[in-house]
């Protein structure tokens, strides 16, 4: 693709500032060629998610929904949502690593943004808040909104709508209320690319524009052929405005078509109206039809999605099989489940309450060679025969136009006239003032510069960190002050210290960087004064990582009660993930200075970088660790800076494992870790002495008395000790 200055802006917009874009432009104008090439190239970590998934299949994402954990009630900013049968609110369940990839994204890149409801993005930012920043909208994170408003308008009910209206003036995502709180900008792309059919193209875009001249209407209408009925080897799909219709046609050409039918009734329990069914209620089937999916795969595994065409090959009583359009492995379809619910506002708990109503379960299929407008949206043919005569909605004859590659593969079923072009007025007083946003070269660099302090704030700023650690001791303090006071205490001095030396000289820091930056102008990116305090601060900070981290390389896990062996477990290793990553970025500036986009991608892979390689296990060692996993005494550590006789306090461990693992007991039953260290400190010889140690009672002295004393006997001679 050739330089385009405004492809150029998006892209510097993108990559070096943290404000939210808008890109928009008709089509062929490199919307769908700009995000291909920024998922390449970006040195920012970054998500690619889509209102359905045909659209999160064309952008190589996922959907909006799936990614978030989204229930597909409404969503009303400070409130939250009931299950059907459920006391509790909805929880989202994501595991580790999902968190920690919402909490290290950079980017959210949603495409079809037009189709995007405003209470869906007001979700992903109650999502977002939960795992981020709570203060900040969208938890801090760039979103990157493709799409454009011209084409179909987002699909709401009309009693959710009722619901919604109260909040929000539009149901389109520019009117989210997270939205609104933040600054966003707007770049217009409007130089064509697709040169291999300009007529077409400058067709779809007076369409577009919603100001046909009788020119364009008469060269459109060009393509009316009356009663065209093309054969089913010629690949033509009709797009048709009105459900109705589409049953109409599909139920004539399945009819001609050969051979034996299947019909497949569906199972509905209790209210689900008629005109809410997802398919036929009584589905005729036939090998050969050519049909759509119209719900994605449940399973989780993406056999298909909503929107997927495809071509019955095998069907019986009891199962259809389909090949999906453009591959040879068919697949085998079960039925799926669809619920009829009804949402309302609890007004005193601020909760969306679900009831189901009603049940359908049905093969997730419908026969495809009509399909209403509204479900095309995101398909792309090579032919079509358009019945959009009698459109009803916003965007609705150009998205059908704009689904085929070329003039010369679109058949008008019935002519076109200007009441097929409808506008909505909130679409065009938007993208009116939408217009006025777009940034000049004086607000990119003022957003640059922001965003350039931004970054270096987040790299000298070292709350997160100093919040794990305060965690930690706290926890030393009240379960390991007996057991260990010489490492609780440790823990207490290298917090103090940490807050002396790293976070009030971090503070006063970001002063000094903050004037060198505004006092640089232009240049302040390549400003030697500048890169060297940045260099020296780092290296500076990155010295002052090394007590934490010998804290951390000692930190204790091992404790008998296994409830505060997993907090603490937790809080070391959030502890230790921290400091991975702000040392190895430290290290990293301390040596290469700071290179804004060379930065975002060390920052990239910093949560991967410095993990300790794991070496393969034997079969028997397997087989040993999986035994001992099942005893308390299996923690990753413990810290030795209150234990003499290491070597002792490590056999006496093994022996306590061995012997709790052959009477079937917990680790902490047989001998605990207090007494453990006892031993460890007076060396008994005999029972008497063993049984003068602390924690150590009579039953312990009775039943392994012999074995104790023999170990610490064999030690005391091993070590030369009277």
């Amino acid at each position: 693709m050739e330089s385009n200055p405004q492809l150029d802006l998006a892209r510097r917009f993108i990559e070096t500032t943290g404000t939210h874009l808008f890109l928009t432009g008709r089509a062929g104008t490199g919307k769908t060629t700009f995000l291909q090439k920024l998922k390449a190239d970006s040195p920012k970590r970054m998500i690619v998610v889509a209102p359905t998934g045909i659209a999160a299949l064309q952008a190589g994402g996922v959907t909006i929904h799936s990614f978030f954990q989204l229930p597909l009630s409404p969503y009303i900013p400070g409130t939250s949502f009931v299950q059907a049968g459920a006391r509790d609110s909805y929880r989202y369940n994501f595991r580790r690593e999902k968190v920690n990839i919402l909490r290290s994204i950079d980017l959210l890149v949603i495409d079809e943004i037009s189709m995007v409801r405003a209470d869906l993005l007001d979700a992903v930012d109650s999502v977002l808040r939960r795992y981020r920043r709570r203060q900040v909208p969208f938890g801090g994170v760039q979103l990157l909104m493709i799409g454009d408003l011209q084409q179909l308008s987002p699909v709401v009910k009309e009693d959710e709508w009722n619901m919604l209206r109260q909040h929000y003036d539009t149901p389109y995502f520019f009117s989210s209320q997270a939205l609104r709180q933040t600054r966003y900008c707007t770049i217009e792309l409007t130089h064509v690319y697709r040169q291999t059919d300009t007529r077409f193209l400058d067709l779809l875009n007076s369409v577009r524009d919603r100001r046909p001249d009788p020119d364009a209407i008469r060269a459109l209408n060009s393509r009316y052929i009356p009663d065209f009925n093309p054969d089913d080897s010629e690949g033509y799909v009709r797009l048709v405005t009105h459900v109705h219709q589409a049953q109409r046609i599909n139920s004539d050409r399945l009819e001609a078509l050969a051979g034996h039918q299947e019909v497949y009734a569906a199972d509905v329990e209790g209210q689900f109206p008629e005109y809410a069914y997802p398919t036929d209620r009584q589905l005729s089937l036939k090998v050969g039809a050519r049909v759509m999916f119209v719900k994605n795969d449940p399973t989780g595994n993406g056999l298909y999605y909503n929107g997927m065409l495809g071509q019955v090959t095998d069907l019986d009583d009891e199962r259809v099989c389909v090949r999906r359009q453009g591959t040879e492995q068919p697949i085998e379809v079960d039925r799926v489940e669809w619920t009829n619910s009804r949402y309302t506002l609890n007004e005193e708990t601020k909760e969306i309450e679900e009831t189901v109503e009603g049940l359908f379960r049905q093969y997730p299929l419908k026969t495809a060679w009509a399909i209403t407008i509204h479900k095309s949206q995101g398909l792309t043919f090579d032919r079509v025969i358009i019945d959009a005569a009698h459109s009803f909605a916003h965007g609705q004859t150009y998205v059908a136009l704009s689904r085929c590659r070329t003039l010369e593969g679109v058949v008008l079923g019935s002519r076109l006239d200007e009441r097929a072009f409808i506008s909505d007025g909130a679409v065009s007083s938007f993208s009116e003032a939408a217009r006025a946003t777009e940034p000049d070269s004086a607000q990119l660099m003022q957003l640059q510069q922001a965003y350039f302090v931004e970054q270096l704030s987040e790299l000298f700023g070292f709350l997160p960190l100093e919040q794990a650690l305060k965690q930690y001791v706290r926890l030393c303090e009240e379960f390991l002050y007996k057991t260990f006071p010489r490492h609780t205490e440790e823990s207490s001095q290298t917090l103090k210290q940490f807050q002396s030396q790293v976070s009030e000289v971090a503070r006063q820091f970001g002063l000094q960087y903050s004037r060198l930056v505004a006092a640089a102008s232009e240049g302040y990116a390549t400003d030697p004064t500048l890169q060297d305090r940045i260099r020296r601060g780092a290296e500076y900070f990155a010295d002052k990582m090394e007590p934490v981290n010998r804290l951390a390389a000692r930190a204790v896990t091992d404790v008998d009660n296994k409830e505060t062996g997993k907090k603490l477990q937790q809080a070391v290793d959030d502890l230790r993930q921290l400091l991975r990553r702000k040392t190895n970025l430290l290290k990293y500036v301390a040596g290469h200075g700071f290179e804004l986009c060379d930065y975002l991608r060390r920052k990239a892979v910093a949560d991967i970088e410095e993990e300790p390689p794991k070496k393969e296990a034997t079969p028997k060692a397997k087989k040993a660790g999986a035994s001992r996993r099942k005893d308390k005494d299996e923690m990753p550590s413990v810290s030795l800076d209150d234990i003499p006789h290491h070597a002792l306090f490590t056999d006496l461990r093994a022996w306590r494992a061995d012997k709790a693992k052959e009477l079937g007991l917990p680790a902490y039953m047989v001998l605990p870790q207090k007494a453990l260290i006892g031993i460890c400190t007076l060396l008994p010889t005999d029972k008497v002495a063993l049984k003068r140690v602390p924690y150590v009672g009579t039953r312990t002295v009775e039943r392994y008395g012999a074995d104790i004393t023999e170990r610490v006997n064999r030690y005391r001679q091993k070590q030369g000790m009277d």
